[in-house]
């Protein structure tokens, strides 16, 4: 069992070394160099020691100096779920609400004259406002209970404090950002000693991004460095641990890339300064792919970062709660240090605000807890103390995540997705990792061609291919004289890791010089392999090599060479291997199962005699080395030894054949640099050159080379006969470049294939009558199918970006024979062709300005929005961040855009979008209006920004993705604008008009006014339904799920499945004859029905149900209805219990009643009554579980669908022996199953806690009445759910006049009087009414 996260490799963290505190002490010269520079106005305090004595010594008290913080943190997270803070800049929009918190207030005395606008930069109010967030900081920690809390230092990097001119600024920012929390902490503290508060310094992500090219010309150019990253990073560092923070938190990754830029620069200061800091990571996943923004999955972000070793792992923002399960599941099952999660308060609203009560947010998080997936918990955007609070006590009565038991080391890769070497199997079968070599100058003359020609647009095709046939890693080498190997490296990679089908797996950069494999390595945001470093450089720079590269992170191939040369025998490649081992092992700390030993492939076949054994050697070396150096990988050039038969490939890929089976399955080779399209499985050797191989590769026979030979000579002597016309016929495989030209130019763009577009383009080009229509007919086509799929989560950001790449390519084809036609035109026209204005941009679709909007310096969307639109042969105008309005209409007037497009990340951008807005309808726009951003949405875009300025000239549009762009900004600017403005307009006509009329402050009657105007029914005309004819309770145990099937509503099935036909086929059966979803929902259903017949045939699921049938009247005050044993107990006024009713207060604008359902039950002197049931369908638990077990999540759904169809049919059919039967009140009834469906029936069955009646705490009584869980199973859980999950309960009334409704918010006099009534406390009972209080609780 593991007792502690992985540590890192320093002594003071293996030791867990107290930090001292002290940094006056820390004196290295890039530290001091910082400091010396530092803005601060005042000699910053840098020492945080206390006394020994200041707490007592055991846990949970802390003193620092004196105490581990690892051991504190470790003893925490293993005895409780500890609490983090929530977010700062939601606290300090709401402070804004109370208080005036402008521009002015932003730069404050220090800052009042500054050259640009500083409203927006919640970091700096650190400086000028520090008593607000020392009040925010103190709120988390006594409202809400944090444990830690998070410095206010997000962006305070130079990086992102450049937006500001700020740059000079980020030391002191960072300090006085955690001298703040430092103070709020220890004041907290020593308040209560027993529960020590600490000092979290946050470290965003910047707002730049290192694996994203900001240009669509140049996938290989970037706005920031790995180096830069890193030197940024460690100045912010240095100011957070001088203003005293505990704990470095590296968070809200989007690209991991700049995630290990920070690790690298924490891992430099602690190296400097010899301290031991506990590190924390978090990552966010941008959408329900699950995925960062940069690409990668959780499972490969966190393979990435492990090697920094960090005691806490977990994910933040972007997502609420409940939409983050899979993936903290996901994580929760992988990581091997402790797990945190601090979400949003759900996603964001319409307004941009966040909906999340804390009651509601807690009870998101509760999954988390349940299943023991967190050590931390805390909270993100539109989080506040109280949600804190609230998720704390949730919290509280369960245990935290334990430890994963500490297992048999693993090789864990990652590209965009994870890689456990160890656990991979190739395409043939064997336990061995396939390294495609055809990305390496020496593997592929192809390769070296395209890379010595700067063609990297084809060298990715080379790259697709080799991971399409079976390359599980990609070598990447581009080692030659003519060749600038360092620049070439770079740019290959930069342009790789854009490139989706190409950098999902690991990278294996393979270099002889290690500065070159140094540069790939800073542009690789997963973890790859270096190939490769040695002992020839000597032991000392070996050494230096091998450290560096494990602060980076990757694995690393270590040849057979040492100082003497290279390793040929077997007793030379076990010396080496076993001294590179142990130096690696014991002096450098290299995790052993990241090392891959190269003992050298060496050529056999040559014909000279101490060439013979090389493939014995190797083979009998390796298995020696795996047993002497534990957890290492074994790896070698195939294609070295088989180099003598070069030019027939059929007895190569024999020779590696037999080779590669004995390596593998006899002594435990794992890696292989091969190129697996052309590698054969051993049974696929014929056998005589099968016999011919295995006396080669074993050394078996003298002659075994000469008799290779002559089997060469053959195979080439077949090939030249079939390339002179013999052979068999050629047999032509189906491909998607036999479909047809429209189709062919659709896959290209879904899938970013650029091979065959001009081509393809040619063809549809000869077929139309403008190159124009072939942009605006199939290439927009194509692009719509890419934001359909985008949209619906079925690709991601990057393939988006690179499908965007394959327009603009075909845009570019087409761009001279548009040339070509405006000179024909002009020349017809009788003007000079040649007489044209240099800066004229008619060629371009359209011009579009992007900006983001003051007070705002997030830019990734807007970047990606103008990446598509500039691929899509629109002219963009990106003017940047922090735009003001004024800016925004100065340049769309200078630049005559068409149309203008404004991005915002952040709530208060909401605001600053209807400002401009409002400014273009004064300053007489006419260009339409895009808004996009995390925050916006079309509910506001139609509510708040559209009614300032939208027409159907000039419309206000918002636009969801970037993907949707191209056809928003085309339908503006194209002939059927009219038309599509009309429909929007009308759209978001229909939003305001709902939109307000959920706000419109609705007027309630009081409770005596409402009871006053209820429903009167009268009972004498009208009277109760007969006596039943069971009174009493009764068990319904002999049901059949084939009783019931007739009354299945197949409906909701398909909402389950979120499957929905659009009008005129809507519905169960229509749905089938929907274009788009029928035929999945025909499947679906034809599934369903087999797996009902199997749960039918096997008896796995069964019927159980209770009915109640008692004498009833509504009390005395009308409110509530009273049952009875007998009717000799209603005589004599001995009531078996009361069930509670609530009413409706909400005025209406007819003379309807206010209805309640006790309105329907006779007073007293009638002889009514009332009747109830609880069904349910038992078994479904244990197919879900079979299920599970045999990894079948379709089939487990679809049986938990199953289940709630069967139930609800059970009720059905129940309610109809009910009315029929038992109660026999409508004994004539001869209504169809879908008349039943439809409720054409007399009476109703509202069910408690639904819109009737929507108090869940009725359920206890009908339970109590009725025995539910004593005669059935059917039990109640804390929060009155029905277990098992199938279940059904409800009321049943007989009465004719009997209707269904809605009771709505209700107002406190009626609660008051309903507590009352049950005999429950107030806040209780207000509580459970939460959801329809037309009040605030106290």
């Amino acid at each position: 069992p593991a007792t502690e996260p992985p540590l890192p490799p320093s002594e003071v963290a293996r030791n867990h070394v107290p930090n001292t505190y002290l940094n006056s002490n820390l004196t290295h010269e890039k530290i001091a160099a910082i400091r010396a520079k530092a803005s601060n106005l005042t000699k910053p305090n840098l020492d945080y020691a206390q006394s020994n004595d200041t707490y007592p010594e055991s846990f949970p008290h802390f003193v620092r100096g004196r105490d581990s913080l690892r051991e504190h943190i470790t003893s925490l997270f293993t005895s409780r779920i500890a609490i983090y803070d929530g977010a700062m800049g939601t606290m300090i929009q709401n402070y804004a609400k109370r208080n005036r918190l402008e521009e002015e207030e932003y730069r404050g005395e220090r800052f009042a004259n500054w050259k640009c606008n500083m409203k927006g930069n919640n970091d700096q109010l650190s400086i000028t406002q520090p008593h607000i967030i020392s009040g925010i900081y103190k709120e988390y920690l006594e409202v809400g209970g944090s444990d830690m809390i998070g410095t206010n230092t997000f962006s305070s990097t130079t990086i992102a404090m450049a937006d500001y001119e700020m740059e000079d600024y980020a030391y002191e920012l960072n300090y006085e950002g955690a001298r703040l929390a430092r103070e709020a902490c220890d004041e907290v503290t020593a308040k209560d000693p027993s529960k020590p508060r600490f000092v979290v310094g946050a470290i965003g992500p910047t707002n730049r991004t290192g694996s994203i090219s900001p240009s669509v010309e140049d996938p290989a150019a970037r706005n920031v460095t790995f180096d830069e990253l890193v030197e940024a990073y460690f100045e912010q560092i240095v100011g957070l641990m001088d203003g005293g923070s505990d704990i470095l938190m590296v968070e809200t990754i989007f690209d991991t890339l700049n995630a290990k830029a920070a690790l690298y620069a924490i891992g430099e200061y602690l190296e400097f300064t010899g301290l031991d800091i506990p590190v924390f990571v978090s990552g966010t996943l941008v959408d329900q792919s699950g995925r960062t923004l940069s690409g990668q999955t959780g499972e490969a972000f966190y393979a990435s970062i492990r090697h920094a070793k960090p005691m806490c792992v977990g994910l933040n923002c972007a997502l609420g709660a409940k939409h983050m399960t899979p993936f903290v599941e996901k994580l929760a099952n992988c990581v091997e240090c402790f797990l945190h999660v601090y979400s949003n308060a759900g996603l964001p609203n319409a307004m941009g605000g966040y909906d999340e009560t804390p009651t509601d947010m807690a009870e998101q998080n509760k999954v988390f807890f349940e299943n023991g997936w967190l050590n931390m918990v805390g909270g993100c955007c539109g989080s506040t103390p109280p949600h804190i609070k609230a998720i704390r006590e949730m919290s509280e009565s369960y245990k935290p995540r334990k430890l994963p038991d500490v297992g048999r080391p693993k090789m864990w890769l990652s590209g965009l997705e994870d890689l456990i070497v160890d656990d991979v199997h190739n395409h043939l079968g064997l336990p061995f990792l396939n390294v495609g070599e055809r990305c390496n100058i020496s593997g592929s003359i192809r390769f070296k061609k395209l890379m010595m020609a700067g063609d990297y647009a084809t060298a990715m095709d080379i790259a697709k291919k080799q991971v399409e046939d079976g390359a599980h890693v990609l070598d990447i080498n581009v080692d030659d004289g003519m060749l600038d190997g360092l620049k070439a490296m770079e740019k290959f990679v930069k342009i790789a890791v854009t490139e989706p089908e190409v950098s999902k797996v690991p990278f294996m950069l393979d270099a002889s010089k290690f500065e070159i494999v140094m540069a790939g390595l800073k542009w690789c945001q997963g973890k790859c392999i270096v190939n490769s470093i040695s002992l020839k450089v000597g032991e000392e720079l070996f050494k230096e090599q091998a450290t560096l590269l494990r602060k980076h992170g990757c694995a690393v191939v270590v040849m057979a060479f040492d100082e003497e040369g290279q390793a040929a025998t077997e007793e030379e490649k076990v010396r080496i291997c076993k001294r590179s081992y142990d130096i690696l092992v014991n002096e450098v700390y290299f995790p052993p199962e990241d090392i891959i030993f190269d003992p050298n492939v060496l050529t056999i076949g040559t014909g000279m005699e101490e060439h013979a054994n090389y493939g014995v050697d190797f083979i009998n070396a390796t298995k020696t080395i795996k047993e002497i150096c534990p957890y290492v990988k074994i790896s070698g050039g195939i294609s070295n030894l088989s180099f003598g038969f070069r030019g027939v490939m059929k007895i190569r890929e024999s020779i590696h054949a037999v080779f590669l089976n004995h390596a593998i399955l006899q002594s435990g080779m794992d890696v292989g640099i091969v190129n697996a399209h052309e590698m054969l499985a051993l049974s696929e050797v014929e056998p005589d050159i099968r016999v011919a191989c295995e006396n080669l590769v074993f050394n078996k026979t003298e002659e075994s080379t000469d008799v290779m030979l002559e089997l060469t000579k053959r195979e080439k002597a077949l090939r030249e006969a079939l390339k002179a016309g013999g052979g068999a016929v050629e047999v032509k495989q189906v491909s998607w470049r036999d479909l047809d030209v429209v189709k062919r130019l659709e896959h290209a763009l879904v899938n970013g294939i650029s091979q065959y577009v001009d081509k393809d383009v040619e063809e549809a080009r000869q077929q139309a009558e403008k190159p124009l229509e072939i942009i605006e007919g199939p290439l927009m086509d194509g692009m719509n199918v890419v934001g359909d799929l985008f949209g619906a989560g079925k690709m991601f950001l990057p393939q988006v970006i690179k499908s965007a790449r394959v327009m603009k390519k075909a845009v570019a084809y087409l761009l001279p024979f548009m040339d070509q036609e405006k000179r024909e035109k002009m020349i017809a026209e009788g003007k000079d062709p040649n007489d044209f204005d240099e800066s004229d941009d008619s060629n371009y679709a359209g011009k579009v300005l992007m900006a983001t909007v003051k007070g705002d310096v997030h830019d990734i969307g807007k970047n990606i929005v103008a990446v598509v639109l500039g691929c899509n042969n629109y002219k963009v105008y990106d003017i940047g961040v922090m735009c003001s309005c004024e800016k925004i209409l100065e340049k769309a007037k200078e630049y005559n855009v068409d149309v203008i497009g404004l991005s915002g990340l952040i709530t208060p951008s909401l605001d600053e979008m209807v400002v401009v807005a409002k400014e273009m309808s004064k300053g007489g726009f006419k260009q339409p209006l895009l808004i996009g951003g995390a925050t916006t949405s079309k509910m506001h875009s139609a509510v708040k920004v559209s009614p300032n300025y939208f027409t159907l000239e000039h419309p206000v549009i918002h636009v969801l993705d970037a993907s949707r762009s191209v056809t928003v900004v085309s339908s503006l600017l194209g002939e059927n604008k009219e038309g599509y403005v009309t429909d929007i307009m009308e759209e978001y006509d229909e939003m305001r008009e709902d939109y307000y009329a959920g706000l419109e402050d609705r007027y309630f009657l009081t409770y005596e006014q409402a009871k006053q105007q209820k429903h009167v029914i009268d009972f004498d005309a009208t009277p109760p339904a007969p006596t039943p004819s069971k009174l009493g309770v009764t068990l319904i145990d002999d049901v059949t799920l084939e009783d019931v099937v007739p009354y299945i509503d197949w409906n909701p099935f398909f909402q389950t499945w979120e499957l929905r036909g659009r009008y005129p086929n809507r519905g169960y059966p229509k749905i089938f004859n929907d274009e788009a979803v029928g035929g999945e929902a025909k499947k679906l259903f034809d599934d369903a029905q087999k797996l009902l017949k199997e749960i039918i045939a096997n008896k796995s699921m069964n019927l159980k149900g209770v009915v109640g049938l008692f004498p009833a009247n509504r009390t005395d005050e009308g409110e509530d209805v009273l049952i009875y044993a007998t009717e000799e107990d209603r005589e004599a006024g001995k009531p078996l219990d009361r069930f509670c009713m609530l009413r409706q207060q909400a005025e209406k604008e007819s003379d309807d009643p206010y209805l309640s359902q006790s309105d329907f039950v006779a007073p007293a002197g009638y002889k009514d009554h009332l009747g109830m049931f609880a069904v349910s369908c038992f078994g479904c638990d244990a197919l879900v579980e079979k299920y599970e077990s045999e990894h079948d999540d379709y089939n487990k759904i679809m049986s938990q669908a199953l289940a709630d169809r069967f139930v609800e049919a059970f009720a059905e059919y129940l309610h109809r022996v009910i009315r029929t039967d038992m109660w026999g009140y409508a004994k004539d009834e001869s209504l169809k199953e879908e008349d039943l469906l439809k409720i054409k029936y007399v009476g109703i069955r509202p069910a408690p806690g639904y819109p009737s009646q929507p108090d869940h705490t009725e359920k206890s009584t009908m339970w109590n009445v009725i025995k539910a869980e004593e005669l059935a199973g059917i039990a109640l859980s804390e929060s009155l759910s029905m277990m098992p999950a199938a279940s059904v309960s409800a009321l049943v009334f007989a009465h004719p006049e009997s209707c269904y409704f809605a009771v709505g918010q209700v107002g406190k006099d009626q609660v008051e009087s309903y507590a009352g009534r049950k005999e429950m406390e107030l806040p209780l009972c207000e509580r459970w009414l939460s959801p329809i209080l037309n009040y605030e609780r106290d």
